[in-house]
C-alpha cells in the first residue's frame, strides 16, 4: 500500500483528505510546514506522494518544496487557494509536480493521486537492465537516476518521465495533449502552464551539459527531442 503525506493546516480539510484516501493508502498527517519537514526527514524516504498546502504555519509550502527537492523526487501535488497564474507557475518551477486549486472536487484529488502513483508503479516495474542513453545523458529506468557527463542530475518525477518519453521516441513531435495524457495521465484541457514550466525546467537543468536546449519547440505543433549536434 502506498504511503501519502498530507500537509494541511486546516483541520477540516486535512481530515477530509484523510477520509477520502485512507481506505486505499497509508496516510500520515502534518499540520505545518515545520512538522512536515520533521516527519519527512525522519521517514527514511518512505513516502510515495505528498499533498501539500501552500499557506502553512512555520515553513510555508514553497519552502517545503525547496527543502524536499534537495534530496528527493517524490511526487508533490500542491493544493492552493492562490489561483493566480504567477503562483501556479512559481510552485511548478521550484519543483512541484502538479497543483489543484481550492475549493477542489474530491473526485479530482483522488484521480490525480491515482495518476501520479500509477506512473510511479510503472517505473518501479521496469526491467532492472533498462538503461537509456542519449549523447552524454544516461538514464537508469529502475533507479530513476540521471547522469550527464557522469554527474547526477536531480529531476522531479514528471521531468524524468518527460525526458524518458522524448529519448524513447527521438523523431516524434509530441503535442501538448499527448504529453499531458501520457505523462500526467489526465485529459488535456488547455493547461499550458504545467507543460511549459516542466519543459523549461528540464531544459535548464540539462543545458550546462548538453550545450543546447535538449527539447525543441516545433511551433504550432508541440515538442521533440533536439537531435541536432
Amino acid at each position: 500500500m502506498n504511503n501519502i503525506l498530507i500537509v494541511e493546516d486546516d483541520n477540516d480539510i486535512n481530515m477530509l483528505l484523510t477520509d477520502l484516501l485512507k481506505g486505499e493508502y497509508n496516510i500520515t498527517n502534518a499540520f505545518s510546514g515545520t512538522e512536515a519537514m520533521l516527519i519527512f526527514s525522519n521517514s527514511g524516504e518512505k513516502f510515495d506522494l505528498i499533498l501539500l498546502d501552500l499557506m502553512l504555519p512555520g515553513k510555508n509550502g514553497e519552502e517545503v518544496i525547496e527543502e524536499i527537492r534537495k534530496t528527493s523526487s517524490v511526487p508533490i501535488i500542491v493544493l492552493t487557494a492562490k489561483g493566480d497564474t504567477q503562483t501556479l507557475v512559481s510552485v511548478l518551477e521550484i519543483g512541484a509536480d502538479d497543483y489543484i486549486s481550492k475549493p477542489f472536487d474530491t473526485r479530482e484529488v483522488k484521480a490525480r493521486v491515482k495518476s501520479h502513483l500509477r506512473k510511479l508503479q510503472t517505473s518501479a516495474n521496469t526491467d532492472t537492465n533498462d538503461i537509456l542513453q542519449f549523447e552524454n545523458i544516461k538514464i537508469d529506468l529502475m533507479s530513476r537516476d540521471v547522469l550527464a557527463d557522469n554527474k547526477p542530475i536531480t529531476l522531479t518525477q514528471k521531468e524524468f518521465d518527460l525526458l524518458v518519453l522524448f529519448i524513447n521516441e527521438p523523431k516524434r513531435v509530441f503535442t501538448k495533449e499527448i504529453l499531458y495524457t501520457m505523462v500526467w495521465g489526465d485529459a488535456y484541457y488547455g493547461d499550458d502552464n504545467t507543460i511549459n514550466v516542466h519543459i523549461s525546467r528540464l531544459r535548464s537543468k540539462l543545458k550546462d551539459y548538453t550545450q543546447k536546449d535538449i527539447i525543441e519547440t516545433v511551433w504550432g505543433v508541440g515538442f521533440r527531442l533536439n537531435t541536432k549536434k
